[in-house]
């Protein structure tokens, strides 16, 4: 089957040639008769055609383009040259009238393979070029660029589509290093917080089992203890959760939606016994965005941005939460009267497990304000910091209204 449809793709040509031939025949006045004498003379030259097509097919299989752009050339050389003896034989043309169109028809052989030789010059040119610039990128060397080439058309869009492709594959290959930075970055960080609150409990439970401590109020205090340092584990292992949750851009597959106001008291609600404790005034202003639609992930932004707020809040101090919408934006911010955030601190607020406490003991799994700005990143926003006067700091977040 496949040899028959090899045949018919050397002869498809053939056949199209010479029905061409009689169709111009036609319409140069030939008649039933001398087209049936055509065609007769064209019987050999399509033989010749489908002969020297079938032995040049697989010889050129494996050749370079050139290589196959001469050999056509040739083949077509030899084609024509047979063609001419045969119909100059069935014609009765002179020898020496089929000398003269012999080397005629030579020397224009000869002039189109020179032809084509320049023109496929710039083809093979243009596919080494291509060919090197991908096997640079297949090394690894993202930087690799086909560039302008002087070539067809087709090899053109070919290298600006290899261009395009090296493009996306770099910036691919920055995002997964700077992703495995961050993670490696992660593991230390969680290693290193994870110690303090295992050790003390560790610690604790081995005095009470080698009873060490028995009197029943050590042992209280001792649970107490062991009570704060869990809850410190499930607080960061809750953060870390979450936080793999929007790296792995769950959040852009999310269509639920809830009214500001109903995300600002949830946030408020998990916040207010560390507002009692610590004496610290909660006020909220809304400016009558309290019905604008946000993602109910925010609950989570603005509960970070409050905790944090109180923290760093004296006692007897104020937070404030102030909402405004406004040009298709949706505008949040939470404003304390605490301590301020130095310069050399604002380009680190945001990172993971950094903390203002050098010591790193305070409070706090050290997650919030990263979770915090990864979920405004991946609701389409931004969150910034601002110096709030006479001082303290204020966190502004803004989304795109719904």
């Amino acid at each position: 089957m496949r040899n028959w449809r090899a045949l018919l793709l050397l002869a498809a040509p053939a056949l199209a040639g010479a029905a061409a031939t009689l169709a111009v025949g036609a319409l140069a006045g030939m008649h039933g008769g001398d087209l049936a004498h055509l065609a007769l003379l064209l019987v050999p030259a399509m033989l010749a055609s489908v002969v020297a097509a079938a032995v040049a097919r697989p010889l050129l299989a494996r050749t370079s383009f050139l290589s196959t752009m001469l050999a056509v050339s040739a083949v077509s050389a030899f084609v024509g040259v047979l063609s001419l003896v045969v119909l100059s034989r069935q014609m009765f043309v002179s020898a020496h009238d089929a000398t003269t169109l012999v080397v005629l028809l030579v020397y224009s052989t000869a002039a189109g393979a020179g032809a084509a030789f320049v023109l496929a010059k710039s083809s093979v040119d243009a596919v080494h070029v291509l060919a090197r610039t991908a096997e640079a990128l297949a090394e690894g060397d993202m930087s690799a660029r086909v560039g302008a080439l002087a070539a067809p058309p087709e090899l053109v869009a070919l290298g600006t589509t290899i261009d395009r492709m090296a493009i996306r594959l770099e910036a691919a290959m920055a995002r997964v290093s700077d992703v495995e930075s961050r993670r490696r970055d992660l593991v230390i960080a969680v290693s290193h917080d994870l110690r303090t609150p295992l050790a003390g409990l560790r610690a604790m439970v081995e005095a009470v089992e080698d009873e060490v401590v028995t009197d029943p109020h050590t042992l209280r205090r001792y649970a107490a203890e062991m009570r704060r340092s869990v809850d410190a584990l499930v607080a960061m292992t809750d953060d870390l959760f979450e936080l793999v949750q929007v790296d792995a851009g769950s959040i852009e597959r999310e269509a639920e939606r809830a009214r500001l106001a109903d995300v600002v008291h949830s946030a408020l609600a998990a916040c207010e016994s560390q507002a009692v404790t610590k004496s610290v005034a909660i006020e909220t202003r809304l400016n009558g965005a309290g019905e604008a639609g946000c993602s109910p992930r925010l609950v989570r932004v603005l509960q970070n941005l409050v905790q944090n707020a109180i923290r760093h809040t004296p006692a007897d101090g104020s937070v404030r939460i102030e909402a405004t919408r406004g040009g298709g934006m949706l505008r949040v911010a939470v404003e304390d009267s605490g301590e301020g955030i130095t310069p050399d601190a604002v380009a680190l607020v945001f990172e993971p497990f950094w903390r203002g406490d050098p010591t790193r003991s305070g409070p706090g799994s050290g997650l919030g304000l990263a979770l915090a700005k990864r979920i405004v990143d991946a609701l389409g926003g931004t969150i910034d910091i601002e110096q709030a006067a006479p001082h303290g700091a204020r966190f502004a977040v803004s989304l795109p209204a719904t």
